[in-house]
């Protein structure tokens, strides 16, 4: 019996895509990869040299889901090199390639939205093929598609394909060398975001992750300009308005002057995955019961190899990244669980559950932004010895423009300290480097923001950063931690005394109340 596959499944290799009922469409997805890759002229077709080897290749296949009102479900096929085979020194060297930060693309969503700008998204077709090769790197033919009387050749690759090592580091070299060429500066501040002033005293922005990019101008036309820039010198497919990136559906209340971004669809199918859909929901983030630490790991083999088929490791990486798009209301418990990814026990994965839990009754919640409270305002705050196996404090921090939030975490502090008020001090030193980023990249965008102001809700260690009135009880605090005093003293940073209750950062470093939980999220605009 033919078989069929649910959205977003992948199949795991060439023999399933020709074996199930929509053949013909995967076909035509491998069809189309082909043809793509010999119009590139991506390879030829060589006997393999005496002493070299072949780097292994083989056909990643996605359904990509259906979203009502937006798109039909799309079968893509990719051929992907296994560039674990490759050896360092030999066929590469140098890999790193950076992505656009996601507090750069709400920094920039923010702007979208206070100024009625235009947002539109494309993607680069097989982008990496556009990379510059610098290495000679035979691969074995593509399954499926080896060429008739010439079984025994393999392919030399001329430009560089998906899964090999440095792929993403030439794409990327190519990329901005091509942006810089045509008058776009990029940031200091984030290297994957480009912005140009026009003639008319007006900016054009444009974010890069690997292949998707967001294209920011106040006229259309502008962004046809852009587009059709790009089109010269790369195979682009043009996605129109923004609506969903990276897993985040954007969406948009022009006459609001609001915008919103969802993770509904993304944190419904982790739901699903993890058989979590019809689990019965919860208010908090994390219940003031869970008191994690690691003697709640299993010691005995037999608990060991219990939790060894637990999906721990799955469940709390698909949480992250809920919480590093668009989910502040997470951080704090992500933080707690994630400590313990080596060995984690029973009690740790109830409290992953308790956070499946929380997000089965909150799907809906989104980050909201517009034209709302003025200003750029910083929250911290720290809890002192929170970590019960070390005793190290954490840092919490969640920062807002305009009312929503645009940057935030919840991490345990390096150092042990030895009271509330240097815990409390060490948070402010940390927010205060995240300020200094976000003014410099809001700077670069055009946007100026007046004097931070940075909020804190300890007196003691607002006094700290002024002055060295505690010293005999503070020399022992790394040099590094007192950054904070020059910013406060060149006044690029204000740090003011906020209570406990009207402090949102107070969600990133405890469990809360629900009444005074809702409050936070409201703080920041996390909104149902």
């Amino acid at each position: 019996m033919v078989e069929d596959i649910d959205a977003n499944q992948e199949l795991s290799n060439y023999f399933e895509a020709i074996s199930y009922e929509d053949l013909e469409k995967w076909m035509f997805a491998m069809q189309e990869e082909m043809e793509s890759l010999h119009k590139n002229k991506t390879w030829d077709l060589v006997k393999l040299p005496k002493g070299k080897k072949t780097v292994r290749c083989k056909w990643v296949f996605i359904k990509k889901e259906w979203t009502p009102g937006v798109e039909e479900p799309r079968y893509k096929a990719r051929l992907v090199a296994k560039g674990y085979s490759q050896i360092l020194g030999v066929d590469f060297t140098d890999v790193f390639s950076p992505v656009v930060k996601h507090s750069s693309i709400r920094a920039l969503l923010c702007i979208v939205a206070m100024h009625d700008l235009e947002l539109e998204q494309l993607d680069v077709k097989t982008a990496f093929l556009h990379g510059e090769l610098e290495e000679d790197i035979y691969m074995q033919q593509p399954e499926g598609f080896t060429v008739s009387e010439k079984e025994d050749y393999v392919c030399l690759l001329k430009k560089f394909l998906y899964g090999l090592k440095q792929s993403p580091r030439q794409w990327y070299k190519r990329f901005d060398s091509f942006m810089t060429s045509h008058d776009f500066k990029r940031s200091s501040f984030d290297s994957c975001v480009y912005f140009k002033k026009n003639c008319d005293g007006y900016f054009v922005y444009l974010l890069l992750y690997v292949d998707d990019m967001l294209i920011v101008a106040k006229d259309k036309r502008e962004i046809r300009k852009v587009k059709a820039q790009l089109s010269e010198e790369f195979e682009i497919k043009d996605l129109g308005p923004a609506k969903k990136i990276l897993g985040i559906e954007i969406l948009r209340d022009r006459k609001a002057s609001k915008l919103y971004l969802s993770q509904k669809g993304y944190i419904e199918n982790v739901l699903f995955r993890f058989n979590m859909q019809s689990a019965k929901p919860v208010s908090t983030h994390l219940a003031a019961h869970f008191r994690l630490s690691s003697a709640l790991s299993p010691q005995s083999d037999d608990k060991i190899e219990y939790m060894s088929h637990v999906l721990y490791s799955s469940v709390v990486g698909s949480l992250m990244y809920a919480m590093v798009c668009s989910r502040p209301d997470l951080s704090y418990a992500i933080s707690a669980v994630s400590r313990y990814m080596a060995n984690p026990g029973k009690e740790h994965w109830k409290a992953v559950q308790w956070i499946l839990r929380y997000l089965r009754g909150t799907t809906d919640v989104c980050l909201q932004f517009g034209r709302t409270r003025d200003g750029f305002i910083r929250y911290v705050d720290a809890d002192f010895a929170r970590d019960l196996d070390r005793r190290r404090s954490l840092t919490g921090y969640v920062f807002t423009i305009r009312g929503c939030a645009i940057s935030w975490k919840a991490i345990l502090q390096t150092t042990v300290t030895l009271s509330t008020t240097e815990a409390e001090y060490m948070a402010i030193t940390e927010a205060c480097k995240e300020a200094i980023w976000l003014k410099g990249l809001f700077s670069e965008l055009n946007e100026h923001l007046q004097i931070s102001i940075v909020f804190c809700d300890s007196q003691s260690a607002i006094f700290l950063t002024k002055d060295q009135m505690f010293h005999e009880r503070t020399k022992h605090i790394d040099v590094w931690y007192h950054l904070v005093r020059d910013i406060i003293a060149r006044g690029d940073i204000v740090v003011s005394k906020i209570s406990t209750p009207e402090n949102p950062a107070d969600m990133m470093t405890k469990s809360l109340p629900i009444t005074k939980f809702e409050h936070c999220l409201n703080l920041v605009g996390v909104h149902c």
